[in-house]
């Protein structure tokens, strides 16, 4: 599971809203089953406080996809680090799986 990254200005864990997003690179052909996954973690990023979700494809990049969401504040999405369950863990493996490189940035 990668590591959250730190803020560059002190009180920003408690500034907001904030957006959080992940770079996929996937093979394309490999586009509609993780789109099917991807789903899935929408819920559970829901669940955990985004009030926001989408997936985008960056046009300029095949198989790139951006995954965006926005919390009330860095230190929201620092808690949902926190809330992660053995379920939310496996789903979160499956989508790693689809990386070309293993792992998201």
């Amino acid at each position: 599971m990668p590591s959250a990254p730190e803020p560059t200005s002190p009180g920003a864990p408690h500034k907001g809203p904030v957006l959080v997003t992940v770079e996929y690179r996937i093979d394309v052909r490999n586009r509609d089953a993780f789109l099917a996954a991807i789903e899935k973690l929408s819920h559970q990023r829901r669940r955990d406080g985004a009030f926001r979700w989408g997936i985008f494809e960056d046009t300029s990049a095949e198989g790139c996809l951006l995954e965006a969401f926005f919390l009330a504040s860095w230190l929201e999405h620092l808690r949902q680090h926190e809330r992660v369950t053995s379920a939310d863990r496996d789903l979160q493996s499956a989508i790693h799986a689809f990386q070309l490189d293993g792992s998201p940035k």
